[in-house]
């Protein structure tokens, strides 16, 4: 499966299309100039085509195991691993002041999003060490900060996030992992997770674990928790990994995919732990990772998705069947339509999580309100239609392969078996639609109205040159205003019913502006006849999700538990 990591598609919409000329302007990241982030992007596509890539099959086929009580990872994993961690790429948007590169949130973005493409198994280690570092960063004592970051910045160290329990998933409240104070700054850590991704590594010296857990004192529910920090090894007074924590891993899931990444049950047996942020704190100290996680899963979506699509396009290319002008399937128009929508639909998604790491380097580097509100925004939509664009392009790939999709030897499946999970990753897509129309309308939607005003903005300077696609944007964007205000007078719970359709028009309607800003900036090329397929045959989907959202969620609730059984 030959994969190449779109380096001129990303620095194309860093350029044209997301804005990323503000985040340059700024004082914080003058130094990641476009010439600069070019030669980035070129240097980490390099290690994606040329180190990760080959092993995403090898990673498949040969799974990591448990052995004895240690992981085993797959062949290869390594070595690709420390070409990831030599070249700083764990590091990229990390603290400079601990040896992190200190570059943008988008160009992060961007580098996930390749290193997915090439090889997704290998790639959520460095995503997960990277969501550890913001959280400590923002949350930890100084002196867990030195001696910690340095060495997962390095990667010599990794880390992972431990929220769910067998009977505690997304409810995290419910959670019954103890944390017992033992009088000198540490604490004993009891309790099983489940679903650990890289819960353990047979490639770097220390696993570190944020261990979500509840004090003597905490109170039921989320509020009662806090966050430890639990290394595998117990650091020596030299900060070098010493003797062995009292934890373990007890079984590795079998899992429909992704079987080069470890998915780990841990038993944590009074394992010694420090307090990341204040008692009883722990959810806001983990959601920091959790946010960062979020982007970076949306993130692996889009770039499962690239690679799906690269390797149906590539087929399509080189399968003789039937008559075409082309001599291969790909002059057949529904082959044709499918390669289209995928293409159309990655763009898409590209540019509102390339958009999202925009707007959190600018609340970053400017501290105005409005960026974050914006970035907060964001954020789910990026996550849910990231993660969604990659299950459908990579089925849609299986089915452009047409029965050879269904024959393991393809490759074709493996990328919907790997993406499938992204849906699920921090926080199911449902709960972030739930986010969206919850908590990031609380603002009685001001962030939502700003990013409104600036679709139909650039909707009005494009009549000029693209009358009839800005006309359609502009009318979609009205459209969804005009459902958003009729949202805002439900209660909140009302709205969870309708929560997905309105994310997903949501997200049709912010697709269609960035591809027209794509148009003008390239009329008469690919990207312009792209963004008339999108906006004519793609952005009309938005009116029936909006007419879902109108409904209200009394048809749906009308349905009892009875109804609902066979």
């Amino acid at each position: 499966m030959a994969y190449r990591a779109p380096v001129p598609e990303i620095a194309f919409l860093l350029e044209h299309v997301v804005g990323y000329d503000a985040v340059a302007a700024t004082d914080r990241f003058a130094e990641a100039t476009p010439d600069m982030v070019q030669a980035v992007l070129a240097e980490a596509g390099k290690l994606c085509d040329e180190v990760m890539a080959p092993l995403n099959r090898a990673g498949d086929l040969r799974g990591a195991v448990l052995e004895n009580g240690v992981v085993r990872t797959s062949p290869g994993f390594a070595e690709g691993y420390r070409a990831i961690a030599e070249g700083g790429w764990v590091a990229v948007a990390a603290p400079p002041e601990h040896g992190g590169m200190g570059l943008p949130m988008a160009v992060a973005t961007a580098i996930n999003d390749m290193m997915s493409g090439a090889c997704l198994a290998l790639q959520l280690n460095p995503l997960l060490t990277q969501g550890q570092i913001d959280a400590l960063d923002h949350h930890a004592s100084d002196d867990l900060k030195a001696l910690y970051l340095p060495k997962l910045i390095s990667g010599a160290w990794s880390g992972t996030m431990n929220l769910t329990e067998p009977q505690a998933g997304s409810d995290v409240g419910a959670l019954s992992t103890r944390a017992e104070p033992r009088g000198d700054g540490t604490y004993a850590i009891t309790g099983q997770k489940i679903y650990i991704s890289w819960g353990d590594a047979d490639f770097v010296e220390n696993v570190c674990h944020l261990v979500l857990a509840r004090l003597p004192d905490g109170a039921p529910g989320t509020k009662g928790i806090s966050l430890f920090l639990v290394p595998k090894y117990l650091p020596d007074a030299a900060g070098n990994p010493g003797i062995a924590n009292d934890l373990k891993v007890l079984s590795l899931e079998h899992k429909m995919g992704l079987h080069g990444s470890p998915t780990c049950v841990m038993s944590f047996e009074g394992a010694t732990g420090w307090l990341v942020g204040a008692p009883h704190d722990g959810m806001r100290a983990m959601f920091t990772m959790m946010n960062n996680a979020r982007l970076g899963v949306g993130a692996e979506g889009i770039g499962v998705a690239e690679a799906a699509y690269q390797h149906a396009l590539a087929y399509a290319q080189e399968r003789r069947q039937g008559r075409t002008t082309e001599g291969t399937i790909i002059g057949h128009a529904d082959v044709r339509r499918m390669l289209a929508r995928m293409r159309a639909e990655i763009h898409a998604a590209r540019s509102i999580a390339l958009a999202c790491g925009v707007a959190l380097d600018m609340a970053r580097a400017t501290g105005a309100a409005d960026w974050a509100a914006r970035a907060a925004f964001l954020t789910p939509i990026a996550k849910a239609f990231g993660t969604e664009t990659g299950s459908a392009v990579a089925e849609t790939g299986v089915q452009v392969f047409g029965g050879m999709g269904f024959i393991e030897e393809s490759g074709a499946a493996q990328f919907y078996r790997d993406v499938r999970v992204t849906a699920i990753y921090e926080g199911t897509n449902g709960i972030q639609a739930m986010d969206l129309v919850g908590r990031k309308l609380m603002d009685h939607g001001e962030a939502a109205g700003r990013l409104l005003d600036e679709i139909e903005a650039c909707a009005e300077d494009a009549r000029a040159s693209l009358p009839d696609l800005a006309e359609a944007v502009w009318q979609a964007a009205e459209t969804l205003r005009e459902t958003t205000d009729t949202l805002l007078r439900l209660p909140v719970a009302d709205r969870y019913g309708v929560a997905v359709p309105y994310l997903r028009a949501t997200a049709r309607v912010l697709g269609a502006h960035f591809h027209l800003r794509a148009a003008l900036a390239d009329p008469e090329g690919a990207h312009g006849r792209l963004a008339r397929f999108y906006i004519t045959r793609m952005l009309p989907e938005h009116g029936a999700l909006l007419a879902e959202v109108r409904a209200g969620d009394a048809p749906l609730m009308a349905l009892s538990v009875a109804d609902l059984a066979v």
